[in-house]
């Protein structure tokens, strides 16, 4: 499964119209996945839940959360991501970084719809919160479908296939695969 480079990460993540599907665990130990905008900032990943959110009051309980970025179309591009969560700032200090809303919304409707946006809702407090893509505690993992030219059996793993099935390697063919 071919994986991105760091600039191909870098420039899939920077690509507007991607959604975070940020994981956290509510009270009860279960999964909870939510969709959000979000913009690079530098080395990191900022999202803005609200402060009611169940996504909020689950990173203040646990700051650990699973996030995937993956697009609809070829070659289905992914990026998941382990981290910690950091609070840039708490929810009603938005004025303070509301130009940053106004770019994250920008990334998904138009400037005019996002300003709209903002100042339609700047009376909802959110939390800026940040995932360092750089920190030695992020985990970060990318694959792709293969290109045109490239190994077919490279749309998985090899962990993933059956030995003796159509498209599992060869046991002494495994270390020239992508």
């Amino acid at each position: 499964m071919p994986k991105l480079s760091e600039d191909e990460i870098w420039g899939f993540l920077a690509e507007p119209n991607h959604l975070a599907r940020i994981a956290t665990v509510d009270y009860g130990g279960m999964p909870r996945v939510v969709p959000l905008w979000f913009i690079l900032d530098g080395d990191l990943l900022c999202f803005t839940p609200r402060e009611p959110a169940a996504i909020w009051q689950n990173m203040l309980r646990d700051p650990r959360v699973g996030v995937s970025v993956d697009e609809d179309e070829l070659p289905y591009r992914k990026v998941t991501l382990q981290a910690h969560i950091q609070v840039l700032y708490q929810p009603g200090r938005d004025r303070l970084w509301q130009h940053l809303y106004r770019a994250i919304a920008a990334r998904y409707i138009s400037v005019e719809e996002a300003n709209a946006y903002v100042d339609g809702t700047d009376d909802q407090p959110r939390a800026l919160c940040a995932i360092d893509l750089t920190a030695a505690t992020t985990r970060i993992t990318s694959w792709r479908m293969p290109l045109p030219g490239e190994d077919p059996r490279g749309i998985w793993h090899d962990r993933y296939y059956v030995p003796g099935s159509k498209l599992a390697a060869a046991p002494d063919d495994r270390r020239n695969r992508p």
